[in-house]
């Protein structure tokens, strides 16, 4: 299945929000929830693609011609790739009833560890979600990251006996879901996390490392390692939540700078392309996670889709990779890119 055909076919049932459209920049669907859109006008969503495509990279081929590896080593792991598909809920809401979340994740997991990396499970009102999610990710040898909503400690306790049971490599928090409106006033309520609440989560998860998605400045960046976090993603909750924000990628230099490799960042967010992963890489990010085009991929060809667009972006990925340079990610330096104003 090559990629325009996963598009062409995603486009026949991927439900009347989605577009599918051939790059995700957030313009078609912009302030469209449900949907995949955001609430409000929806302009962060459209301004975390458009500045990682200010960002340029630096072409260099005087170097020796050595083969390029993309392999990624994280938390004992090894993955043929430095990105993972992200964390999304009620897929049969926003896209469409071809899948349900349990359905959906089953193909994503197993889809990505065929593939050579993870993926991100997403979460749900239902404890059946969670539960078809980690059972998803035992059956793939721990290949995935259950991720948890910010919901209250008796429910995340709860949530977290799955978790630690599938042998998940990791688990996750999307703290920037507080902002979603479908969990407002909902049962279990869900909302933002103390330092202190996370610290309880953390130890919930019985030295499974814990990542915290949802950081945007460099204090929070650091509470979130106070907390006990092994890692944190550097997200807007792909520009969902709430207008106004800065893009992860204005915001991810100063956070790299100020963690100072004490824990391992992810970034996601606008990122659509190899040449984008590289990017986030250049400018410090550990790994990149990305979306919404996944569930294109799983809606217009199942596995097969999935392993289409991971091909699609790995090979971009390594294809820059030897134009700048670089023939391992260990290689990939801040020089190696182009950015407004330096």
């Amino acid at each position: 299945m090559t990629y325009q055909e996963m598009l062409e076919n995603a486009r026949t049932c991927i439900g009347e929000y989605c577009k599918a459209c051939p790059v995700c920049n957030g313009r078609a669907c912009r302030n469209q929830m449900p949907g995949p859109g955001a609430k409000g006008a929806g302009d962060t969503a459209i301004r975390n693609y458009d500045k990682w495509q200010e960002i340029r990279v630096n072409m260099d081929t005087l170097c020796p011609n050595d083969p390029v590896d993309t392999g990624l080593e994280l938390f004992g792991k090894h993955f043929r790739f430095p990105f993972f598909a992200g964390p999304v809920g009620a897929v049969n809401l926003h896209y469409g009833d071809a899948y349900n979340d349990e359905s959906y994740n089953e193909v994503l997991v197993s889809a990505c560890a065929a593939s050579g990396i993870a993926a991100f499970t997403g979460d749900g009102t239902n404890p059946a979600v969670m539960r078809g999610a980690t059972a998803a990710i035992s059956r793939a040898g721990g290949a995935g990251v259950p991720t948890v909503k910010p919901w209250n400690l008796e429910t995340v306790l709860e949530k977290m006996d799955a978790v630690t049971a599938s042998g998940a490599f990791a688990a996750a928090m999307d703290v920037d879901a507080a902002g979603l409106p479908f969990l407002k006033n909902m049962t279990p309520p869900a909302g933002r996390k103390s330092v202190e609440e996370l610290k309880n989560i953390v130890g919930f998860c019985k030295g499974v490392p814990f990542i915290v998605k949802g950081i945007m400045t460099v204090k929070g960046a650091l509470k979130a390692k106070e907390a006990g976090a092994a890692g944190i993603v550097v997200s807007n909750h792909g520009g969902r939540v709430l207008d106004q924000c800065p893009s992860t990628a204005e915001v991810l230099e100063e956070i790299v700078r100020a963690v100072d490799g004490s824990m391992k960042i992810f970034v996601d967010g606008g990122i659509r392309s190899g040449t984008d992963v590289f990017k986030a890489l250049a400018l410090g990010a550990d790994a990149v996670i990305i979306a919404r085009p996944f569930v294109t991929a799983v809606y217009g060809g199942g596995a097969e889709g999935v392993a289409a667009y991971v091909d699609k972006i790995g090979s971009e990925l390594a294809d820059t990779m030897s134009m700048c340079g670089a023939s391992s990610l260990e290689d990939i330096t801040r020089d190696m890119i182009w950015s407004p104003g330096r």
